[in-house]
């Protein structure tokens, strides 16, 4: 059998191999485990990753004017890689469900007895003959360009020229063309999914709800993450019934976006709506900031309430209706424009109030809420009357206040679980604890974050694509597989992989954080009097739902 050649080096197979060795490493475990339809979406794009990579790297062979292998030498060569590359694909096949089992193990989910290896190669190579047809129209174009300025220009320029003008069309047409039709589609098809105007179900009438009877919120246009916000949280009598204490009623007010198209309008909307329902009356106040549907997880919000009495009121602005990763990419400022308009139109209100009477202060959001209500926190505003703290769930790797804490801690100190000078400032912690590490008291201001090492959207890493990631050069923590290693841009890929699948995971991991890990953040934060370590532990027994479930009821 020939294997055909370029200048002695294989056309076809030896980037065929590079592509079948980027698929193998591909199974390799990562934070998340993959079922066999991602994983066979993974492996046929990498795939295809792989044999661009060595497809460029024949060309640039040639264009450097290398002598290429002829002959026998040059088809023992590509045996030699073909059967070696073969060799590493059956190995990686034969690991790969032990490999899945590792993560799966650690992340408290059921083994798999063996990977569906028909569907998942079949969807690969659709996944790969894709990736081939659009790498065919790209070389099309090229084509077509450097033929025509092959005619006015010496043949290097036209290569040139031909390549970057096919590649700027193509990025034109993308990002003028596909990419705001995918956000109008997007946006409407969220929106449509919340039940806005007609669709939305009858407004309560009791006057201290928001959207209620003589609210200045409309029902209508709160969406339903507000709504559901809103209505789900426990009444007074259900605290009591756990603590045995009195209680108030928790003020909760959202803004859906549909109210208004100007954020500040949103934000003093809001503002009124706290002050016609007294919550500048109660011990704390929280300014919370939602993920990208408008979601507000009531795994911390419903025991937040029952540690402090109920006497606490929680405020929240919708900026988007899509989900966090796509609000993220395609609504990046929308979201930090409302933090900020928030944050600010309530700090400037509650720092003009009396400081004996008025509340407790706290910012709190979790994931895309968490980057946003970092954004927000304008340090030289509120240096010389500051609030009472901040609690961060996982935080987006993109969080530059985050990073900066980060790069502050103890050399000592893991990185996926910091410690950051004495402890006074900044505590972080996981499901396995940390708070206690500080060594020294509390300071006037707290702040905590709380993040797991499974979690990718804390710890994807930009620069994977050609180095390993800081947390990946120390021991793993205990919910990430020892047999994880790091792999030139494949780790890459499989990072952003598991960015989309972090909330396919137990609670407790990846991107779903567990009530009790919350109850012991607000604990730490707010330090709720009259709690014994029973009581706690019955809030917690209380709270111990599926991931984005409450313990309301």
């Amino acid at each position: 059998m020939k294997i055909p050649l370029l200048g002695g080096v294989g056309l076809f197979v030896l980037p065929l191999m590079l592509g079948l060795a980027f698929f193998a490493a591909s199974l390799t475990p990562s934070l998340i485990p993959r079922d066999w339809a991602f994983q066979g979406a993974l492996g046929g794009l990498l795939t295809g990753v792989g044999y661009l990579l060595g497809r460029a790297l024949q060309l640039l062979w040639l264009g450097l004017g290398l002598p290429p292998a002829r002959g026998r030498a040059g088809r023992a060569g590509a045996w030699a890689a073909t059967l070696v590359t073969l060799g590493g694909w059956l190995f990686a096949v034969g690991r790969s469900t032990a490999w899945q089992n590792s993560i799966r193990e650690r992340l408290a989910m059921d083994p798999v007895e063996a990977t569906q290896w028909a569907p998942m190669l079949a969807l690969a190579a659709g996944v790969f003959a894709l990736c081939f047809v659009l790498g065919l129209v790209a070389l099309w174009l090229f084509t077509l360009l450097r033929a025509r300025l092959d005619r006015v220009m010496p043949r290097r320029t036209a290569n040139l020229l031909g390549a970057l003008g096919a590649g700027g069309l193509l990025f034109v047409l993308t990002i003028d063309g596909l990419v705001p039709e995918a956000i109008r589609t997007l946006d409407d098809a969220y929106a449509d999914a919340q039940f806005l105007f007609a669709d939305a179900p009858p407004g309560p009438q009791d006057p201290n709800k928001a959207g209620g009877s003589g609210s200045l919120v409309d029902w209508r246009l709160m969406g339903q993450p507000g709504r559901n916000f809103v209505l789900d949280g426990p009444d007074a009598a259900a605290i009591s019934a756990l603590t045995g204490r009195p209680a108030r009623e928790p003020i909760r007010v959202y803004v859906g976006r549909a109210q208004d198209d100007d954020p500040e309008a949103r934000a003093r909307l809001a503002l009124a709506e706290l002050e016609r329902l007294g919550a500048f009356e109660r011990e704390v106040l929280v300014v919370a900031s939602p993920t990208g549907t408008g979601w507000l997880d009531p795994a911390s919000h419903d025991p937040m309430e029952y540690l402090l009495d109920g006497d606490v009121a929680t405020v929240a602005v919708q900026y988007s209706y899509m989900q966090s990763p796509m609000a993220l990419i395609f609504e990046t400022e929308t979201g930090l424009d409302q933090a900020d308009a928030t944050v600010r139109t309530i700090y400037r209100y509650w720092r003009e109030l009396p400081k004996e009477t008025r509340p407790r202060l706290y910012i709190h959001g979790l994931s895309l809420g968490a980057w946003s209500s970092m954004h927000a926190v304008d340090l030289f505003e509120i240096f010389g009357d500051p609030i009472q703290g901040a609690f961060w769930a996982g935080p987006p790797f993109l969080s530059r206040m985050w990073r900066q804490v980060v790069a502050r801690r103890d050399p000592a100190s893991p990185y996926v679980s910091p410690v950051v000078a004495d402890g006074a400032l900044v505590r972080f912690f996981s499901q396995y604890g940390g708070l206690e590490r500080a060594s020294a008291p509390w300071s006037p201001i707290r702040i905590v974050y709380l993040q797991h090492a499974s979690d990718a959207i804390v710890f994807y890493e930009p620069a994977s694509l050609w180095r390993p990631p800081q947390w990946m050069r120390e021991p793993p923590a205990p919910d990430v597989s020892p047999k994880m290693r790091f792999l030139p841009i494949v780790t890459q890929f499989q990072l952003a992989l598991d960015m989309m699948l972090a909330l396919g995971t137990p609670s407790g991991f990846g991107h779903n954080y567990a009530a009790a890990e919350y109850i012991d953040g607000w604990r730490a934060l707010t330090a709720p009097e009259g709690w014994s370590e029973a009581q706690v532990e019955a809030l917690k027994a209380l709270c111990r739902g599926e991931p984005g479930e409450g313990c309301a009821n």
